[in-house]
């Protein structure tokens, strides 16, 4: 029987899960917690009223803990990290014949066909800002720093290659300077395409992040937040531009704060339905 009181959260790392799960309990929730090892953190396994730890690949056991427990509706949240799936993958026999189904692995695909599975089993896949619409990316520039013109142009170049990796499932940043890309974020994640790219020049890029085409607001939002700041310092970076409202933001104040501090550039941009980019 369905716990209608209940949501399950499958929870990778970061502080995503932790937060959910603060705001589901204020919306009179409880959460069954299904915690990845090596991702999710202590934290928010602590918080949740249910929980069962996994190993990557384990989808027999999250499906029999949601069932056992009469989990109607759950969301995916947190990041799991994607080199793993080629090191650190313990398949239950669920699990594995899930993965012999999928055609390609990558992010997309994989994310779909587990949410079809829960789906067919009668549990609803509901979108991660369900609680937390707060945490998009706004419109705008965020801190003391604006973009120069030149700046504005390679926002404008970046955005339209980094929708179009996203397109192919790649990634979803880009990193830009003088309208030529320097960098394009795959498997390594934001942070490290920033410092890869950042490397081929002596400061001033720009990183530009998007979601996908027809991105699933169910699952892997792009998401920013101290540790990306970081990373366009560490290579004299000049500006992250951000998809606004597609996207999410984590730790805002201190985000903003260390970007003032370093002189980088933080805005949202908007496109609108012409086409056009509003910053």
């Amino acid at each position: 029987m369905v716990d209608s009181s209940l949501i399950g959260v499958v929870a990778g790392g970061g502080q995503f899960p932790l937060l959910f799960i603060e705001a589901a309990r204020k919306a009179g929730r409880r959460v069954a917690l299904v915690a990845h090892v090596g991702e999710t953190m202590p934290e928010a396994a602590t918080a949740a009223d249910l929980l069962c730890w996994v190993k990557l690949g384990q989808f027999g056991k999250l499906l029999d803990f949601f069932r056992e427990h009469g989990v109607g509706e759950t969301v995916f949240l947190g990041a799991i990290t994607k080199t793993k799936i080629f090191t650190n993958v313990f398949p239950d026999m669920r699990g594995l014949a899930l993965w012999n189904r999928i055609r390609s692995h990558q992010d997309d695909n994989l994310l779909r066909a587990i949410a079809r599975e829960l789906e067919d089993a009668g549990i609803s896949v509901r979108e991660s800002t369900m609680y937390l619409r707060h945490l998009l990316f706004p419109v705008g520039v965020l801190g003391k720093k604006k973009p120069t013109d030149e700046q504005r142009r390679d926002i404008e170049f970046g955005f339209k290659q980094a929708r179009a990796i996203g397109a192919l499932d790649i990634g979803q940043c880009v990193v830009i300077l003088d309208r030529t890309v320097l960098a394009v974020e795959a498997i390594e994640g934001t942070d490290a395409a920033i410092r890869r790219g950042g490397a081929l020049a002596k400061g001033k890029v720009v990183a530009v992040k998007v979601r996908k085409p027809g991105q699933d607001f169910r699952f892997d939002l792009p998401a920013t937040g101290p540790r990306t700041i970081q990373a366009l310092a560490e290579v004299k970076g000049a500006v992250l531009a951000v998809e606004a409202e597609q996207s999410l933001i984590f730790d805002r104040d201190e985000m903003i704060s260390l970007a003032d501090q370093s002189g980088i550039a933080v805005i949202g941009v908007e496109e609108q339905a012409d086409g056009h980019l509003r910053f």
